[in-house]
């Protein structure tokens, strides 16, 4: 019998509201150039031959990537395959060791709403804190970036090299 009181460390859903239209969000998500904005501080495509992909040019199922975050050393770095999306997706990821990432838009109470799910997330304890904890707290504030950077607001990275994460 499952425990309803026992939390799912598998898998979590981040859900963010925007007052932007739906192909402006899912842009900001498909190229180097895009990810860079709000995301990442490198986010490197390579096509299923090798080849990189332009930074403009949009990545597809069966590339990789190779991704650095500002605030970490270039030593950090997340390596992970495009998928092919799932219906109702526009984009889905193997995160590493982390999982899979799946990102959406939903219309809810006349509200276009943004929802990032993260799943197949092991459940050892390292991967608990790591995974779960960490990753949904990394994806809450990327999201919310994402969000100021549509609104033309600031860009809340910590892009300080001396500034580093532990």
């Amino acid at each position: 019998m499952e425990d309803k009181n026992k939390p799912d460390w598998t898998s979590f859903t981040v859900n963010l509201p925007l007052d932007q239209p739906k192909e402006k969000i899912i842009n900001s998500w498909m190229s180097q150039n895009e990810l860079e904005k709000w995301f990442l501080k490198l986010a490197e495509f390579r096509t299923s031959k090798g080849e990189i992909r332009k930074r403009q040019e949009v990545f597809h199922p069966g590339d990789t990537y190779r991704w650095q975050w500002f605030g970490w050393p270039e030593s950090v770095e997340e390596h992970g395959e495009i998928l092919k999306p799932k219906e109702g997706e526009f984009l889905r990821f193997i995160f590493g060791k982390a999982g899979t990432v799946a990102v959406k838009i939903v219309e809810e109470n006349k509200q276009t709403v943004l929802k990032l799910t993260q799943e197949n997330i092991p459940v050892d304890e390292h991967s608990k804190m790591n995974f779960y904890v960490g990753c949904k707290t990394g994806w809450t504030f990327y999201m919310l970036n994402l969000k100021s950077n549509l609104q033309s607001g600031p860009d809340l990275r910590n892009k300080r090299s001396e500034l580093q994460m532990d």
